[in-house]
């Protein structure tokens, strides 16, 4: 479980109020007992109170009694003071989730005019493992019309896909009129992950090297939207999240072979990818660069970079900042200090 006590603080410039009557319960109101929230009413929970519950939830060791009470006003401050939970800490978790919710209530806005539209948007998510991609992704899609918005994830490929032109099995999960299409790693495995574990040769590294930028031409000249984003993260933090994973429960599916050579095989990785960000970025396709340490900053700053990239109905209008923090996230170039 995540400890309140430890999470970051989000960028002042990147946040907004709390409704007044979350910021106006003060952790000594809570402890005292005489904080009672003032809207709504009986125990029906407003917006501001399901996402403290949400919080707490996420960040809490509950009992099932405790998981019970938490729905009601009265359990929830209950809680607050039970379980010594830092109300000050809370509230920057609580500050995180709702401008996640305002950048997601954009996001329909963006796939209701690619919907209306018929445009193909991808979003390509590469990085090295444990980097954050899947979280991110979730969160991108987690309000988004399933109907027109789907995850790419393709296993490894099968021997009769070995056989065709390497992007074939690629160029049949692009978007269609209408659609969003989020790949969870992408043709680019041919670019790292593969050379550096072995999967391909050296001759079939270097066909695919050369045809890349043709083909993400090709997808240019087509009017295919294509953003791609890498997440990059520091080597000490990717160990720290591999032994996360070994030791929760819930997150022991992510851990693979490659995982265990990830590590081990860092230089190796970052040779790759160098070569990778020299040959394939280019003016109609450019990389985009997460500095993905911090993973609630990471899923913000990439959801604000597709918001501010691509054009959708209300732009002018949005209830939060579009403008991706150039810290965070910004285009790939030479001198450009990463974390990876």
């Amino acid at each position: 479980m995540t400890n309140l006590n430890n999470n970051a603080s989000i960028s002042a410039r990147n946040t907004f109020p709390l409704d007044n009557t979350v910021q106006e319960s003060t952790e000594s109101d809570y402890r005292s007992g005489t904080s009672e929230p003032k809207s709504g009413e009986g125990n029906a929970l407003t917006q501001e109170e399901k996402l403290v519950g949400k919080t707490l939830k996420k960040n809490v060791q509950l009992t099932a009694e405790e998981l019970a009470a938490v729905n009601t006003k009265k359990g929830l401050l209950q809680l607050l003071l039970t379980k010594n939970v830092n109300v000050k800490k809370a509230l920057v978790k609580l500050r995180y989730e709702q401008e996640l919710e305002k950048l997601q209530i954009e996001l329909v806005k963006l796939q209701r005019s690619i919907q209306i539209e018929g445009r193909r948007v991808g979003i390509i998510f590469e990085g090295r493992d444990a980097a954050g991609k899947g979280g991110s992704i979730r969160r991108f899609i987690e309000h988004l019309n399933p109907r027109s918005a789907r995850v790419v994830a393709l296993p490894k490929p099968t021997d009769l896909q070995k056989g065709q032109w390497y992007f074939q099995r690629y160029v049949e999960q692009l978007p269609n009129p209408g659609e969003i299409v989020f790949f969870d790693r992408s043709w680019y495995n041919r670019a790292v992950v593969e050379p550096v574990m072995g999967f391909c040769n050296e001759k079939q590294y270097r066909i695919f090297m050369q045809q890349v930028p043709e083909f993400e031409h090709m997808l240019y000249e087509d009017n295919l939207e294509l953003v791609k984003f890498w997440f990059s993260i520091s080597k000490d933090v990717q160990a720290e999240r591999f032994e996360s994973r070994r030791d929760d429960p819930l997150k022991q599916w992510k851990i693979s072979p490659v995982d265990d050579k990830a590590q081990e095989n860092w230089d190796l990785y970052t040779k790759y990818k160098n070569e990778m960000f020299s040959k394939t970025h280019t003016s109609y396709s450019p990389w985009i660069i997460v500095k993905a340490n911090d993973k609630k900053k990471a899923r913000l700053e990439s959801m604000r970079y597709v918001l501010s990239a691509l054009e959708f109905e209300g732009k002018e209008s949005a209830g939060i900042s579009l403008t991706p923090d150039p810290n965070i996230v910004g285009r790939y170039y030479r001198s450009r200090k990463t974390v990876d």
